[in-house]
């Protein structure tokens, strides 16, 4: 575990940030901003979390921000850099463990019978909100395996992170006895 004493340290007034392997680069990199969204998507968790969720959800979602943090530091070393930092990272279980939560979660909510509308209790709208922060984090994932070599489930897990948000939301509401909002097509 890391250990920090101070959390300044002037490094950056240059517009440069440290990889876990030491390299500097521009903190507008596309490295840094689909890590920095990884952070966000987790703040919004934390969000969620904060707000109350039903107990299921509650439990599960803890987990899941580990593995976010997981997420980052795959994110924050070049692939070269990962066999000599030995650093955790996000593997096939890490995947299967949100299909199997999803196949769980869906049982209980059925068959999507419309399009459904961000929103419902307050727990699932910040849901949505998480979805939608995964859903930008998968894109710049995606930009920067164009660009450099990604950890090989980065994109899955975000993948499947993103549609377990939004079954996640659905649950949330079913568990609370809000009606899911729907699309009106006709309005």
């Amino acid at each position: 575990m890391p250990r920090l004493t101070r959390i300044y340290t002037r490094k950056g007034d240059d517009g440069t940030t440290g990889l876990g392997g030491g390299q500097r680069v521009p903190k507008d990199a596309l490295r840094v901003a689909t890590y920095g969204t990884v952070d966000e998507l987790n703040s919004a968790i934390g969000v969620a979390l904060a707000h109350g969720l039903v107990p299921r959800l509650a439990e599960t979602l803890p987990v899941v921000q580990n593995e976010l943090f997981h997420l980052g530091s795959d994110l924050c070393f070049l692939e070269e850099d990962k066999a000599t930092y030995r650093i955790p990272q996000i593997e096939a279980r890490h995947v299967e463990a949100l299909e199997r939560l999803m196949d769980e979660l869906n049982e209980v909510v059925g068959p999507i019978e419309n399009f459904i509308l961000p929103g419902g209790a307050p727990g699932a709208a910040h849901l949505h909100v998480a979805r939608t922060v995964c859903r930008r984090a998968e894109r710049e994932a995606i930009a920067l395996a164009h660009a450099e070599q990604v950890g090989a489930f980065v994109i899955p897990y975000l993948n499947r992170l993103s549609d377990a948000l939004f079954v996640m939301a659905r649950y949330e509401n079913h568990q609370r006895g809000v009606p899911e909002p729907l699309w009106n097509s006709t309005l």
